[in-house]
C-alpha cells in the first residue's frame, strides 16, 4: 500500500542518516591530514585585521594600513588613486557629519528651516544643490591642474595622494616625518569613522522618519 511505501522510504532515510553519523564520527578521530597547500598558506603573511585572509601586499608602506582589503581593490586599481579617494571621501564625510547636525539647529538666513536634515536638499531646491556640484567640480579641477581622471590624476609621480598644500594654520610646520605621519593617521581614522557616521545618520532619519536629535 501507499502507507507501507512511505514507511519503507522513511526507514531507508533513517538508516542512511545513521550511517552518515557513524562515518563522520570515525572521521573526527582520524589523524589530521595536512596538505602541502595548507602548509604553504600558513607560511604566507596573514592580514592583522582579517586573519583568515592573506596580507594585501600593495597596501604596505601606506599610513593607516591594517591589511584590510577583503574585496581586493588594491590588486586591480592604482593604490594612489584609491588612497586619494579614501582621503577625499573621509574629508567630505567629516564636513557632512558636522553639517548634518548643525542644519537641525541652525539655518542660513533666507532658507527654509527643516528638522529632518534629509529634507534639506528639497528645502533649498535644485539650484542650490547644483551650485554645490558645480563648485565642487571646479575645486577638484583647480587643485590638480585639470587632471581629475584615474588615468591622469597621478601623471606627476611625485604627487602625494590627498596632499593639496592646504595648511593655513601651519600645523605641519616644523614637524618631523613621524609626526606628520601621525597626523595623517589621525585624519584617516577620523575620516573612516565619519564615513560610517554620516551613513548611519542618513539611514536613521530615513528609517525612523524623525530628526536625528
Amino acid at each position: 500500500s501507499a502507507l507501507s511505501a512511505v514507511i519503507s522510504i522513511i526507514l531507508t532515510m533513517m538508516k542512511f542518516a545513521a550511517l552518515s553519523l557513524l562515518v563522520s564520527s570515525a572521521a573526527a578521530f582520524a589523524p589530521a591530514h595536512i596538505s602541502r597547500a595548507s602548509t604553504a598558506l600558513n607560511a604566507e603573511e596573514m592580514s592583522p585585521s582579517l586573519p583568515f585572509m592573506t596580507y594585501p601586499q600593495n597596501l604596505k608602506g601606506y599610513v593607516g594600513d591594517v591589511g584590510f582589503d577583503p574585496l581586493g581593490f588594491s590588486e586591480y586599481f592604482d593604490m594612489k588613486w584609491l588612497r586619494e579617494a579614501e582621503i577625499k571621501h573621509g574629508r567630505a564625510s567629516m564636513l557632512a557629519t558636522v553639517g548634518f547636525v548643525m542644519q537641525e539647529f541652525w539655518t542660513i538666513p533666507g532658507l527654509t528651516p527643516v528638522a529632518d536634515s534629509n529634507l534639506a536638499p528639497t528645502a533649498v531646491g535644485a539650484s542650490a544643490m547644483f551650485q554645490i556640484i558645480v563648485w565642487g567640480g571646479v575645486l577638484e579641477f583647480w587643485t590638480n591642474k585639470g587632471n581629475v581622471t584615474m588615468e591622469t590624476m597621478f601623471e606627476d609621480p611625485d604627487r602625494v595622494p590627498g596632499d593639496l598644500g592646504f595648511d593655513p594654520m601651519g600645523l605641519a610646520v616644523g614637524k618631523s616625518t613621524e609626526e606628520k605621519e601621525l597626523m595623517q593617521y589621525k585624519e584617516l581614522k577620523n575620516g573612516r569613522l565619519a564615513m560610517l557616521a554620516i551613513g548611519g545618520m542618513i539611514h536613521h532619519n530615513w528609517i525612523t522618519g524623525d530628526a536625528l536629535f
